[in-house]
């Protein structure tokens, strides 16, 4: 892809002349969006690096599921605003430039969460946990009460969206995979998935990141943590960030450190363990099985293999939350018929472009 002109962008911050710049651009994820990093050599004024966000034609779309409200803000400004305005450390925006599709960002460096991991021995993983888990923490106090008029609040995990996500692993995750169920094994996932919705919406909802993993948390040179990728934060079960952090599919969590850091966010946000625990792993399984299937829907609809390597890892988790789970025996049973090693050693599918 040719890189874009985002002359008349960088004239909205520094003025003219423009600066000499040097352009990079960056790994693309699993979005739409594509990146570049900027250094400006000689700009008297401004920041001295920053990043240049490319917007897709559709920039208000998505195909993450569920019904989408009318919004005259792109949703990842719109809730940016939201959160920069709770004092939830967000990146700064230098200028927005959406009739070329492009908005300037504040550029947080190359260290992700993930990374601080990799670079941290695994018996000392407590700690970096425990930073993310307290700026949840924060997040979900904070943005406790919306106003209506926020875009979060006018999007929910509801009903819909709950049992999208599930048939989007049945879809992509299961028979897109091994082949069409037979009607005996369709009519299991459905009374069980449709079991896992009901316990869903009977718990308490609050703000929702949506996907708040290792890769969506930045670490600044000091230690502080911004989030990220924020532009489909919702209304939905209190744990959902939780799982997302606990159960990332890019990163294998022992399970005595799942349950410490479930622990430590219960008694931060004063509810009891018990509870929470219930509810976190009921929204893993749920979760999980969602990612499960979006790694092969990116590979075959956005034809980037990349993500199919965390395949095995998410149903790893799937697993797991099985294991905590024994009246959804029937399901445990069902996926381990049909997809060979599972839960614990599941190949990494084929992508279609091989």
């Amino acid at each position: 892809m040719a890189t874009p002109d985002f002359d008349e962008s960088l004239q909205k911050l520094y003025g003219t002349p423009l600066p000499t710049v040097v352009v990079r651009k960056l790994r693309g994820d699993a979005s739409t969006r594509s990146y570049l990093r900027v250094f400006v050599e000689d700009a008297p004024k401004g920041p001295s690096t920053l990043i240049v966000m490319q917007l897709p034609d559709d920039a208000f779309g998505s195909d993450e599921g569920g019904a989408q409200p009318h919004t005259e803000r792109l949703p990842f400004l719109e809730v940016g605003d939201l959160l920069r305005s709770k004092g939830i450390p967000v990146p700064k925006i230098y200028v927005e430039h959406l009739e070329r599709g492009q908005v300037l960002l504040e550029d947080l460096g190359d260290t992700t969460f993930e990374q601080r991991l990799l670079d941290t021995p695994k018996p000392q993983w407590k700690e970096p946990y425990g930073q993310a888990v307290d700026l949840l923490v924060e997040i979900h106090e904070r943005c406790d009460d919306l106003p209506a008029s926020s875009i979060v609040a006018q999007r929910k995990f509801d009903r819909a969206l709950l049992e999208w996500e599930l048939d989007h692993f049945r879809q992509w995750g299961l028979e897109e995979l091994f082949g069409s169920l037979e009607p005996a094994q369709a009519n299991v996932t459905s009374k069980v998935f449709s079991a896992i919705v009901d316990e869903i919406e009977a718990m308490p909802f609050g703000f929702v990141h949506r996907d708040y993993q290792s890769r969506n948390l930045m670490v600044s040179p000091g230690g502080d943590l911004t989030i990220i990728d924020f532009q489909d934060a919702l209304i939905g079960p209190r744990t959902y960030d939780l799982v997302a952090l606990l159960c990332d599919s890019y990163v294998s969590l022992d399970i005595d450190l799942q349950e410490a850091m479930v622990e430590r966010y219960a008694a931060a946000r004063r509810i009891d363990a018990d509870e929470v625990r219930r509810e976190f792993w009921v929204v893993a399984l749920h979760r999980k099985l969602k990612d499960a299937g979006r790694f092969v829907f990116i590979d075959r609809k956005r034809n980037n293999a990349g993500f199919l390597q965390w395949y095995p890892p998410s149903l790893v988790y799937v697993g797991r939350a099985l294991a905590q789970l024994p009246r959804f025996q029937a399901l445990d049973s069902l996926l381990r018929s049909q997809i060979p090693g599972f839960p614990g050693a599941v190949a990494k599918p084929t992508s279609l472009m091989e």
